[in-house]
């Protein structure tokens, strides 16, 4: 088991809100007995759509269900959700939950995220795991126009035991980076994990910072970053989808980690988030203490929402 496993008890018991919501409406649905036709499959549509999975992967999984009926795949509505959960799992390979690691030390994790999205509680989560796996850890602190954001870190390093670069409030981000960049080489870190500002994704000026330090880091360790972690808030549903996109021009996100999944009842997002962006949600956020931390799991999540 990896150190970013967690049970299917655990996972199951995190996504109460939204397997309640789903339950619910499959289970009036698909009540014992009711023939298979196309007013069962407008209301199916209607249920996933508000579940979050959104509109063009509902569309999918309506005209596969259907091709499935016509095709006798499927005969009554008991087949309907073991051929759903069995659809949903294949959309994600073995190779998208994997942290994308450096060929030789240091690995370095760009994490970009709104203000609000839980990113430096994320980053907080993903740099417990890796330490108290043994590994080395630098985070740093390159969000400089927000000096709750440095000193939030700044707690966060302190509370579990990593070192943290950080420079005065409004200094250069990309100057932060590569000051970490320097210390992750001379200290032999394992993991360096590069906090970046928060502002609004629709504003050209961060994206432009983002890609600053993206270069910065990739002149000072060859390869780097060899991850680009998008942290999104699951509570805001389908926004998750435009502000992935935006984020995803500037720097080439490699891998999503959903954070607050546990306190929102719209966990259908991770369905839409692979099929329309086909980026990996690679971690998701379970709760407020570090060790809430999960990589994703697709088998145990379809369970866990549609059990």
């Amino acid at each position: 088991m990896g150190i970013f496993t967690k049970t299917t008890d655990y996972i199951r018991g995190k996504l109460g809100k939204t397997r309640k919501k789903i339950s619910s409406s499959f289970s009036s649905i698909l009540s014992l007995g009711r023939t298979i036709d196309e007013g069962l499959l407008e209301q199916l549509e209607e249920t996933l759509i508000s579940d979050d999975i959104g509109v063009e992967t509902t569309d999918k999984l309506i005209s596969d269900l259907r091709a499935a009926y016509s095709g006798r795949q499927i005969a009554v509505t008991d087949d309907i959700l073991p051929f759903l959960k069995e659809h949903i799992k294949n959309y994600w390979p073995d190779r998208d939950r994997q942290l994308n690691l450096a060929a030789a030390s240091p690995t370095v994790i760009l994490v970009a995220g709104v203000n609000g999205s839980g990113k430096t509680t994320s980053i907080a989560k993903l740099a417990y795991m890796l330490h108290k796996d043994g590994k080395k850890v630098i985070v740093a602190a390159c969000d400089t126009f927000r000096a709750a954001a440095v000193e939030q870190l700044t707690i966060w390093a302190e509370r579990i035991g990593v070192e943290i670069i950080k420079q005065s409030r409004g200094s250069d981000p990309a100057a932060v980076a590569f000051d970490a960049c320097q210390a992750a080489l001379a200290r032999k870190a394992d993991f360096l994990i590069l906090d970046t500002a928060g502002r609004l994704h629709t504003q050209k000026d961060l994206m432009k910072e983002l890609t600053k330090i993206r270069n910065v880091t990739a002149r000072k360790i060859a390869g780097s970053p060899s991850e680009v972690l998008l942290v999104l808030d699951a509570t805001t549903g389908q926004n998750a989808i435009a502000q992935a996109k935006m984020f995803t021009k500037a720097i080439d996100v490699t891998g999503i980690f959903l954070a607050k999944l546990d306190g929102t009842a719209r966990g259908g997002i991770v369905i839409a988030i692979k099929d329309q962006l086909d980026i990996p949600v690679k971690f998701v956020g379970l709760g407020e203490k570090t060790e809430d931390i999960a990589e994703f799991q697709p088998e145990t999540f379809v369970e866990a929402l549609f059990n």
